[in-house]
Order: C-alpha cells, then structure tokens, then sequence
C-alpha cells in the first residue's frame, strides 16, 4: 500500500514555509489590520508620555483629551463618509466656523435662546452642505477645488458676519452650559454626541442600502449608476450631511469657548478630519473605510498633540507631526494597492 505526502509550493520549491502572523486570524478578521496597528500606535503613544509625565494617564487628562478630540472626531466622521464615496470636503473647518458664529448671534438676537440659535445654525450648516454638493454635481467641479474654494469663501463668511471678533456670551444658558461642560454617567456630553453620531452613521454604512451605495459609488461610480443608483442625489445627501454634523461641531465649539468663534478654534480642522479618515482606512480614491479606524485614529492625534503640550512642546510642530501622518497614511495606501511610485520604472 502506497502513501501520499502533500506539500506546500513553497515546499515543492526547497523554499520555506509562509510564516503565520502571531495575531490569530479571527481576531484579525473581526478588528482589521489597519486597526490593529492604529491600536498598537496608540498604545505606544500612551505608554511614552504616560512614562513621560505622571498626571498624563490622570482620569482628569483623558477627558480634556476626550473633549478636546470631540470636534475633530465628529467631522472626521462625516469626512469618513464623503471620502468612501468618491469625494472629499476641504471646507469642513469653515463651515463649523460659520456655524458657531451663527449660534452665537442668533441666540443673542433671540433673547438668549439656546435652541433658536442651535437651529440657526444648523439650517446655515444644511444649506452650506447643499451648496457645495450643488456646484460639485451641476457644476461638475472635482470636490477638491470646489471645497477648496468653499474653505476660503466660509472662512470669509464666518468673518463678515462677526467683523472678526468672537460673538456673544452663552455661558449664561444652561443648554449651553450642559453641552459645553455637562456630563452623564461620568463621560462629558460632547463625547456622547460623538459616540452617538459615529454608532448612527456606522449602522448606516454597514446594514444599510444607503451605505452599501456610498460604497459601490465610490468603488466604480459607471458600475453604480448602471445598476441604477441616483449618484447626484446621493452626493448632494452626503454633503448636506457634513454641513449638518459640521454645524453641530460649531455648536459645540460655542458651547466648549463661551461664544461664536469664526477662525479659532476651527482653523485646521479640515487638516485633522482628512488625516484621521486616512489614518483610519478610508482610501482617498473611494470605496473603502469605516468608521471604527477613523474614531481610533481620532483618539491617536488626540493624545499625540495632547501628550505634545503636556511636555511643552513648541505647538508649530503639532501641525508637523499631523502633516507626516497624513503622508504615511496615503504611502500604506498606496503601497498596500500596489500602486506604482511617480516616475519610477514599473
């Protein structure tokens, strides 16, 4: 009787067996490897400022870390949303600019009227997002300048508005005071309304039709509108989604500062909210992400630049570190689609 011996190719070939990851595959399948190295980052992070410094890993810390992440977090989010179908909103930190000046002004006109102001700038926020959604798809703009021109227009608006100075004083409104500085079950309320934001809109794009279209339009947009998907519309919905959460982040900024802020405050956000959704998986061409790599890459740039203060670091090179991330991110990218570097042989 004969006996059969099966062999690898690699075996067949006098090569040496594949080597087995050390993470466990289900493991790996469930969490992703873009998050698990994005968890490892931010453990590395933790470890060396919390050895740096004793009150880093305070409870009191987290939080100021927490809600300080909160804005960023939730634009972030949305810009998730907007890259996985193709598209991209430069505009984002305007727009919250505007919006928080809005709140302000409107809740000072309205005889300090927390809710008048906060629906004040959330109608500013929808059309702002319908705009840029509007001179993307009719007026076939790529998204990049359209919003481009959309951060220097909002910036310009927010400053008009205010005659560049801080507006109002909210502090004296409760609803203010409670989304500023309020907590439930220990955990500020500005983080609640980040968690809830990103469950809402994870639940959307996994166990959704409209999410499962988000992805197919940025994977192939000619294969999607084939299949019958309404791309305009879908576009124009996504932007006027981020002019939404983009107003409640600028609502929040007013509640967190005191008062309606057109530049500090917002200024940079844009930068912060691509770099986390690019951190966290959401490829720049389209098609792919999820919101569970960008909140990990959201807490990551929190406690990065929060560990950077703590030890006194000249905050110039904040912008620095968050600029090489952005390119580390779009080389794995790149490398992990096999594309070919500019001007090197294929």
């Amino acid at each position: 009787m004969s006996t059969t011996t099966s062999t690898t190719p690699s075996a067949k070939k006098g090569g040496h067996a594949p080597r087995r990851s050390a993470v466990p595959p289900k493991v790996l399948a469930s969490v992703g490897g873009q998050n698990l190295s994005l968890i490892g980052a931010l453990v590395v992070v933790l470890t060396l400022f919390g050895v740096l410094n004793d009150n880093y890993l305070s409870l009191n810390n987290m939080q100021v870390i927490a809600e300080a992440a909160t804005i960023t977090g939730l634009l972030a989010v949305v810009q998730t949303v907007v890259i996985i179908c193709g598209g991209l909103d430069i505009s984002v930190g305007s727009q919250a600019g505007v919006a928080s000046v809005v709140s302000a002004m409107a809740f000072t006109s309205a005889g300090s009227n927390a809710l008048a102001g906060m629906a004040a700038a959330v109608g500013v926020g929808i059309l702002i997002g319908i705009l840029n959604g509007v001179v993307i798809v009719y007026g076939r703009v790529n998204p990049t300048i359209a919003t481009l021109a959309g951060l220097a227009a909002y910036k310009g608006l927010a400053q008009l508005l205010s005659n560049g100075r801080a507006q109002g004083y909210v502090l004296n409104n409760d609803i203010f005071i409670f989304l500023g500085r309020g907590k439930i079950a220990g955990l500020p309320v500005m983080v609640w309304i980040l968690i809830l934001t990103a469950l809402a809109v994870h639940v959307l794009l996994k166990y959704t039709d409209i999410g499962r279209n988000l992805y197919a339009i940025g994977g192939n947009d000619t294969a999607a509108r084939l299949a019958g998907i309404n791309i305009n519309k879908y576009l124009i919905a996504v932007y006027a989604l981020i002019g939404t959460v983009a107003a409640v982040a600028g609502i929040l900024l007013t509640a967190r500062t005191g008062s309606g802020q057109p530049v500090s405050g917002s200024e940079g956000l844009e930068l912060k909210a691509i770099t986390a959704a690019a951190l966290g998986g959401a490829a720049l061409k389209g098609g792919k992400g999820g919101i569970g790599g960008t909140l990990l890459a959201v807490a990551l740039l929190g406690c990065l630049e929060n560990g950077l203060t703590v030890q006194g670091i000249n905050s110039f090179w904040q912008n620095v570190a968050q600029g090489a991330l952005l390119v580390v991110a779009v080389v794995i990218q790149q490398r992990r689609n096999g594309e070919r570097p500019i001007g090197l042989p294929a």
